[in-house]
């Protein structure tokens, strides 16, 4: 690396010289990156006809409601089902069959009831009372009469054969079974004849069994579904409350910003503490409670995390992480006490800059409206998608049959040959899938369904970093900050974003999305190879997982300072970007020490606001505190809420703290571009305060050493001309000089007299 004038010149590229001209981000710029632009828009034009054509072909009611034999839906309002919400199984011991899990297809006729059976009761029994028969009856198909006798309703597959008392489990009646003696019972039965002969009570168990299994996925999300309707608005108490809380940390870092970052460390601190005593009393009240010394891996998975909690092993996993966890924020605070001092000035500095430009604090609502709208978009797409499939038919027989399984058209199977060859066998709803008109594209409409949704969603995020960048460079570069400020610094970088550099955005959101989606394809490569036994394949796919995994951080961060220097300078992407690259590597030193932790304390602020967002929803949701015991919604999954507002409210902390992250990271940009062009003389004035000059000097290398004596003699050298200009002028122009340097000075560190 050679030296010439005080500048450096080498592998890290050129720095930048002194333009007088220079006041900030450039107004007049054209359009960049404009090929990207256009197919951006030709992506999104198409992403819109994908919408519409699921929207024509898919059925969110395959989804909501239980099916019968006949493919109708129970419950469906507006139809003559509307009050049959139950799906009622005529023989559900045929579930029991293994081919169920191989089909997906319980070989039994399904139909809608309004309730479960209530009690034991056999169609012979029935038949010989007649108010035993008109209970029967709704459970029978319609067309049955008393007149016809047991073995024609039988054959012609009329009615059940017996009814045992059930319970609705997620809209679907199951027998409810009992226990005696160690032998499985119901209504007080060992044995019954379900009309093909003497069965055991535990085969019903077999039958519940596989059941449940073909459906287990359907459970789970209706579950999850009914316990959102029933919380959904203390959700949104939950995410204000975060909201708030992110809120008032900011306006308090706005004017205590030293104060609140050592509070918030040691909230974080105490909060973590807290969730370890918390932990340990769990998991000292369960000594001795039985089945509490159940390991987890015997408990295996459980639909119903809340058998988790009943587990010693749980709180003791939870007590190791968190004292980990708290072991890590201690060591890091000891050994980087220094640095941190230094960071807490750097998010006082950048304070002073979002006081300027407070509307900046609200941007974050606005990139949270954008993100919600491309969600929404891709999840209802998704949804309709997947339920775009036809119904399908297949054949169910009770005797021997060589169209067994074989799909059917139920429109005119009673006329059919296959009909006529099988008499007793009858066509039922199977599934859905099928050859619709796009079918066989479907899942690639679905992948593109999902690169759209990254695309989208960064560059929602992108344009953010963008908008806010151009604003946070406006104060920086402004040498009067209160005349030399735009009216609307936010509002004007949106627009210099949208206008000139949509194109850009696009591009640099294109290569992170085409990253992400190849991560997306690994995991789902190492889910389908779970169950290989080739080490190498594995170990391979695992390396490949963590290169991409280490190939998107670096892009986000590349692509971050990126548009910081898009939104100064206005050049295209890839210029953008070797010049951030090289202008970071410049001032590498700093880079470690500030950027990383600085975004380590406005983590642990994030953390803070998680924590006491998800303590309080915790004790809330799980009826810990007596107070809210009552008020408190009756829930499947408790923990569905809890996990909803933890998650939403890092979202939340995260899209305010990201404007103070933005913030630093555009002024630490700027210094490094204010040292190379201004040396601090008179002629070349730094345009940052003398404070912070002196803060991130502190922690620069040799280099901002050797800038350090560069700058002091060209300051002594500026001093030494213009006092030789002074003394040849009278006493009262060197008075006035004087006075113009010290007004300069109080101008440019924001000192302005009352």
């Amino acid at each position: 690396m050679a030296e010439e004038g005080g500048q450096y010149y080498g592998k890290n590229g050129e720095p930048r010289k002194y333009d007088p001209s220079f006041k900030g981000p450039t107004h007049k710029r054209s359009c960049t990156d404009i090929a990207c632009c256009i197919l951006f828009v030709v992506a999104i034009v198409a992403y819109i006809a994908v919408g519409i054509l699921a929207w024509t072909q898919g059925d969110p009611r395959k989804v909501i409601y239980p099916t019968d034999s006949e493919g109708q839906f129970c419950g469906q309002a507006g139809t003559p089902l509307e009050k049959k919400r139950l799906l009622f199984y005529f023989n559900i011991l045929k579930c029991a069959s293994p081919m169920v899990l191989l089909e997906f297809q319980c070989p039994t006729t399904q139909m809608c009831v309004e309730k479960c059976p209530e009690k034991f009761m056999t169609l012979t029994n029935a038949l010989v009372s007649r108010q035993d028969f008109d209970y029967y009856k709704a459970f029978c198909k319609e067309g049955v009469s008393s007149t016809l006798g047991i073995a024609t309703i039988l054959k012609r597959g009329l009615c059940p054969a017996m009814l045992t008392p059930s319970k609705p489990f997620t809209r679907r009646c199951f027998p409810a079974l009992g226990s005696r003696g160690g032998v499985i019972t119901v209504a007080n039965l060992s044995k019954f004849d379900d009309g093909t002969g003497l069965r055991d009570a535990k085969d019903l168990l077999d039958g519940v069994t596989n059941a449940t299994v073909v459906i287990e996925a359907r459970q789970v999300v209706m579950k999850i579904f009914e316990d959102y309707t029933q919380s959904w608005y203390w959700i949104l108490i939950g995410l204000v409350i975060a909201m708030v809380l992110s809120l008032l940390f900011i306006v308090l870092l706005r004017f205590l910003a030293g104060i609140m970052v050592w509070v918030m460390v040691a909230l974080v601190i105490i909060v973590i503490g807290y969730g370890i005593f918390h932990c340990y009393m769990e998991y000292a009240h369960l000594k001795g409670e039985p089945g509490a010394d159940v390991t987890l891996q015997d408990l295996g998975f459980q639909t119903d995390f809340t058998v988790y909690l009943q587990i010693r092993q749980t709180w003791l996993a939870f007590m190791i992480i968190l004292a980990i966890v708290e072991v890590i924020i201690i060591l890091l605070l000891i050994f980087l006490r220094k640095r941190i001092l230094i960071a807490v000035a750097l998010i006082k500095e950048a304070s002073k800059a979002i006081g300027h430009v407070m509307c900046s604090l609200l941007y974050p609502l606005f990139t949270f409206l954008l993100l919600a709208l491309v969600i929404a978009y891709w999840a209802v797409t998704a949804v309709f998608l997947s339920t775009s499939s036809e119904p399908i038919y297949k054949v169910i027989n009770e005797t021997a049959c060589q169209h067994s399984r074989k799909t059917c058209d139920p429109a005119n199977y009673s006329s059919s040959a296959m009909k006529q060859e099988c008499p007793e066998s009858e066509c039922h709803f199977a599934f859905y899938g099928g050859e619709t008109p796009y079918h066989k594209y479907l899942i690639g409409l679905q992948f593109y369904n999902v690169f759209l949704f990254f695309w989208c969603a960064n560059f929602v995020t992108a344009l953010g970093q963008m908008t806010l960048a151009g604003a946070f460079a406006s104060y920086y570069w402004a040498f009067d900050k209160k005349k030399d400020m735009p009216s609307f610094p936010v509002f004007s970088s949106l627009g210099r974003s949208l206008r000139y550099h949509t194109g850009t955005l696009a591009f640099g959101s294109l290569i992170l999305s085409i990253i992400q989606i190849i991560r997306v394809l690994l995991e789902y490569l190492d889910h389908k190879l779970k169950g290989a036994h080739n080490k190498c394949t594995r170990f391979l796919l695992c390396c490949l997982k963590c290169c991409f995994w280490c190939l998107e951080k670096c892009i986000k961060f590349l692509n971050r300072n990126a548009y910081i220097m898009v939104a100064i300078y206005g050049k295209n992407f890839c210029t953008s970007a070797r010049d951030a690259f090289f202008l970071l590597m410049r001032n590498l030193i700093r880079v470690a020490v500030l950027d990383k932790v600085t975004d380590f304390l406005l983590f642990l602020g994030k953390l803070l606001i998680v924590g006491l967002v998800g303590v309080f929803a915790f004790f809330f949701f799980s009826g810990r505190v007596k107070v809210f015991a009552d008020t408190a919604p009756n829930l499947h999954y408790y923990w569905v809420p809890i996990l909803t507002v933890v998650v939403g409210s890092y979202l939340i902390a995260h899209g305010f703290f990201s404007v103070y992250a933005m913030c630093v990271d555009t002024l630490f940009l700027c210094f490094c571009e204010d040292l190379e062009r201004n040396d601090g003389s008179a002629s070349k004035p730094y345009y940052m305060c003398p404070s912070l000059r002196r803060l991130l000097l502190k922690s620069g290398s040799r280099r901002a050493s050797v800038q350090d004596e560069d700058d002091t003699s060209q300051s002594q050298q500026g001093v030494r001309e213009e006092d030789v200009i002074l003394n040849v002028h009278s006493p009262a122009a060197k008075r006035r000089s004087l006075e113009k340097r010290r007004s300069l000075e109080r101008k440019r560190s924001g000192y302005s007299p009352k």
